[in-house]
């Protein structure tokens, strides 16, 4: 059978040469062999094979979403050398750019099983299988569970780390509150001189504002990136009422406003087909100098229906879950907060399958990358779990983090006793958003015979 009949898609001449080898990323053990090729689905992909395999795999999926219309042939290879751990732990890895940039997460999940189906159709069954995602990849690889993911099948367990665990419907309400904030503050995202348009779409489509067009905008208003004594009274008082109202760490500020301007224009034009998913009706806006002329003077708008539909169809968890699922998670995480583990605990409550999930948590401060140490503990963690069936504890977990710790010497943070809050005592919520999941198998069972349902390929 191949490769694209696996998958089903159609095979092209990308995918008929099978996977080259190439260099490895620096990281690697040298007797690790290393191939990249781009699959049936256009999406380019890596793989690793340790000299000593243990016979099983780890099936990643990239955080983001990365902007731009292609797959990139890198960003593989880059998380490839990132998660070089995986590899000194024995594992296969494999991991896939995606066929394109933008949002997408059923497309992404798409594409994460078809790289697992190629490394089957050229290295053959592993023993076991495992699903890694760090970030939006979180978000991904948690819907590779849901669709991929039943009992008895390909995916014997997942490592969600840093996810964005919330869906797509709701996980970026704060991020449509910093853009409604700011633009009150600022007045300079759009400035009055300029073409207006509803916040809701992050940018006009045809805009051709920079990333160090936007960071100029944001130093002008807040002066966020001199020091204390450098800005003006009037910039220390926005950049306060802004982080005060947001609850957005400073360090992260500009990232979250980056989103909420590039990857809103790319899900409301390139997704939605202009539609809008977002709301803040409803929302109260606390923590200002002067929160009723906040509230008063703060762009409000309402999401198109279908569109919510649409958005919550592709990204949204059901919590239909029947295999191990472990999540690792920095408390201080700037960028996708703590309290998305929170909402994810929710989801599968409410599909009462919370007994296939754990959780753990550590006292680091970074979202892009956490301990070495702690990845080797978790896999092997999941991999026991997987194997024998017996459910380890945050505690378990955290105490045979050492001996990961005494190889790679980057620590072991774990807090087995921290219960994150609910998620909408970081994220104001919507009328109506207080219960999970966001998207019942019910509604994901009906929206699913609407043609053409979901993000826009």
């Amino acid at each position: 059978m191949t490769i694209g009949a696996l998958a089903g898609t159609t095979p092209s001449a990308a995918d008929t040469e099978g996977p080259a080898t190439v260099a490895c990323p620096s990281g690697l053990d040298e007797s690790v062999e290393c191939y990249t090729g781009q699959g049936a689905d256009g999406a380019y992909y890596a793989i690793a094979v340790p000299e000593h395999w243990n016979g099983s795999l780890v099936v990643h999926a990239h955080g983001g979403p990365d902007l731009g219309d292609g797959s990139d042939p890198g960003r593989s290879l880059d998380d490839l050398g990132r998660w070089a751990v995986m590899v000194d732990q024995g594992y296969a890895w494999a991991g896939s750019s995606y066929r394109r940039g933008g949002y997408g997460t059923r497309m992404a999940a798409a594409d994460t099983e078809n790289v697992r189906r190629l490394f089957v159709s050229h290295f053959g069954t592993p023993k076991r299988t495992y699903v890694h995602g760090q970030s939006w990849g979180g978000d991904v690889a948690a819907k590779v569970v849901e669709l991929y993911g039943k009992k008895n099948g390909p995916y014997d367990g997942a490592l969600l780390t840093n996810g964005v665990l919330a869906g797509g419907s709701r996980g970026y309400d704060y991020r449509v509150d910093l853009r409604v904030v700011y633009q009150y503050y600022c007045r300079n995202h759009p400035r009055p001189t300029e073409a207006q348009y509803p916040l809701w779409q992050g940018l006009r489509v045809d805009s051709t504002m920079t990333t160090n067009g936007l960071r100029a905008r944001l130093q002008e208003c807040t002066g966020f990136s001199s020091a204390p004594q450098e800005r003006t009274a009037q910039q220390q008082r926005n950049l306060d009422d802004i982080l005060a109202v947001t609850k957005i760490p400073e360090r992260t500020l500009e990232s979250h406003l980056r989103f909420a301007t590039f990857t809103f224009r790319d899900i409301v034009h390139n997704r939605l087909g202009g539609r809008n998913p977002f709301s803040n009706q409803g929302v109260r806006y606390s923590g200002s100098h002067d929160d009723k002329a906040l509230n008063a003077g703060v762009e409000r708008f309402s999401a198109d229906p279908t569109a919510v539909r649409d958005l919550s169809y592709d990204s949204d968890l059901t919590g239909k879950v029947d295999i191990p699922v472990l999540t690792l998670h920095a408390i201080d995480d700037p960028t996708a907060f703590v309290e998305h583990e929170a909402a994810y605990r929710a989801t599968l409550q409410g599909s009462h399958r919370d007994k296939y999930l754990v959780q753990t948590f550590t006292g680091e401060h970074d979202h892009s990358q956490l301990s070495d140490s702690e990845y080797a503990d978790s896999i092997s963690a999941l991999d026991t779990w997987g194997r024998t069936g017996k459910k380890p504890t945050p505690k378990s977990i955290a105490a045979s983090c050492a001996t990961f710790d005494s190889v790679y010497g980057t620590g072991c943070f774990y807090d087995p006793d921290f219960h994150p809050s609910p998620y909408a005592s970081r994220v104001a919520a919507r009328p109506g958003g207080l219960d999970w999941p966001a998207m019942t198998s019910a509604q994901e069972r009906a929206w699913s015979r609407i043609e053409g349902v979901g993000i826009a390929p």
